[in-house]
């Protein structure tokens, strides 16, 4: 099969407009070099968007890797329906112990499912609870939960979902704390609006209300929106003060990508059910977790009768090979101090962007952790074209990858989401081409 023709490849991918595809000739990968992806004719490409926001140490062995070698040739699948296997067991264990106040963990295989399966959980929970009108949600503008049904109904954007409007479910929603594009002109006027609005919310839907949901720390998809000091801990109080479930979202924010391993502990508010994904195996396996409460789990206890358990499961659950990445990578965490690497990562960042801050279509920069947005725009309206009549994203794309590296942008947000183990050399690198990638639309704007 000849790897170097794009156009005749078969397969559909995602978030991409097919009919471009063709026309950039784009890369075919084969392997992986360190922190690089390598394609079929031999270029290198630095990974500068952690794989979609999930790799950890790069793409060639180590001892995340080694031990899904060794899970293959002990078991390379058992189901989780009326048996167990030790590498999901001993992994929940481990994630109790991590997620403060949490007590089970319900294994799944993508971030999508975790949040669909803390829906169902949820309205459960209540219905267990003989409160059977309690299964609407609330859930946050800009916010972003996955692309299944329930997860689209709950974190919907309008470019994104418009399409799947008559499939998705009622949603009320509250506001962002996003300062940029808003009539405040600080951060405690708007948390203080958005906490009103939220509580209002609240106090009218309380009795219908199942769960509040949001991302933890930042909305990623929505806008690299990082929420204020205070802001989440504020948002848990109000669900517990109203009886509403809080769900939080970390498949994509936790694990390190803001600087803490749990953020939800960092934010200081206690969720009742939250989901994790994405880096929790490294990147190298498709698994996510939602994990609940003592309160929570207690509520779907019973005789078989009454049939309260909850009616929910995927083939691949608690799939060995995933949890032994998941173990590995979590020992490596440890053994690599990697949460220092990220602090240092992240000063790192911060040092260098005034640089960018500099540039004349620079409306906003919006930094935590290892997750950067910046927003582009030009007499106060977002950079969508270029004078070329280039979409910014596509030219962002492109002029990264002829630089040697791989990144995906939001529309007119340029991203910084590395893996996060990357090296000074490489983060440096990256920093250095989205420099010059702005410098280049300055002079095409």
């Amino acid at each position: 099969m000849d790897l170097t023709k794009g156009d005749k490849e078969f397969v559909w991918h995602p978030y991409t407009q097919m009919r471009d595809w063709t026309k950039w000739n784009n890369r075919v990968i084969v392997k992986g070099d360190g922190f690089y992806l390598v394609d079929s004719i031999g270029r290198k490409y630095l990974d500068g968007s952690a794989s979609m926001w999930c790799n950890v140490w790069g793409h060639t062995h180590n001892k995340v890797v080694q031990a899904m070698i060794e899970q293959l040739k002990e078991v390379p699948h058992c189901t989780l329906f009326g048996l167990a296997n030790a590498p999901s067991t001993m992994l929940a264990e481990i994630l109790v112990r991590l997620a403060r106040g949490m007590h089970k963990v319900f294994y799944t295989d993508n971030g999508s499912t975790a949040i669909e399966v803390a829906m169902k959980i949820a309205v459960q929970y209540w219905h267990n609870k003989g409160k059977h009108q309690k299964k609407d949600f609330i859930s946050l503008e800009h916010g972003y939960h996955g692309d299944t049904i329930g997860a689209m109904s709950l974190g919907y954007i309008e470019n994104f979902f418009r399409a799947y409007r008559p499939l998705l479910l009622d949603v009320h929603r509250v506001p962002s704390p996003l300062l940029y594009g808003s009539k405040f002109t600080n951060e405690s006027d708007l948390v203080e609006c958005c906490l009103e609005k939220t509580e209002s919310t609240l106090k009218r839907h309380k009795d219908r209300c199942a769960a509040l949901i949001m991302e933890s720390g930042a909305q990623i998809a929505g806008g690299a929106i990082i929420f204020p000091t205070g802001y989440q801990r504020k948002i848990a109080k109000l669900c517990r003060d109203y009886d509403v479930l809080l769900i939080l979202d970390e498949i994509a924010t936790g694990f390190g990508r803001l600087g803490n391993i749990i953020e939800y502990i960092a934010q200081n508010s206690q969720p009742d059910i939250v989901c994790f994904g994405k880096a929790l195996t490294g990147g190298y396996f498709p698994l996510a977790v939602t994990l609940v409460t003592h309160c929570i789990f207690d509520a779907f206890l019973g005789k078989y009768r009454y049939n309260k358990h909850l009616y929910h499961g995927h083939t691949f659950t608690g799939h060995p090979v995933g949890c032994a990445a998941a173990l590995a990578n979590i020992e490596n965490y440890q053994n690599r101090n990697l949460t220092q690497q990220i602090k240092v990562s992240t000063e790192y960042i911060a040092s260098r962007l005034p640089e960018f801050s500099k540039s004349p279509i620079v409306a906003d920069i919006r930094h935590k952790g290892l997750l950067v947005g910046i927003e582009l725009a030009k007499n106060n309206k977002p950079l969508l074209t270029l004078k070329n009549k280039e979409i910014t994203n596509y030219f962002i794309m492109q002029q990264s990858l002829k630089m040697g590296v791989y990144q995906r942008p939001l529309g007119n947000i340029m991203l910084l989401i590395p893996p996060l183990g990357i090296t000074k050399t490489d983060l440096e690198k990256l920093v250095n081409v989205q420099l010059k990638l702005l410098r280049k639309m300055e002079k095409l704007s």
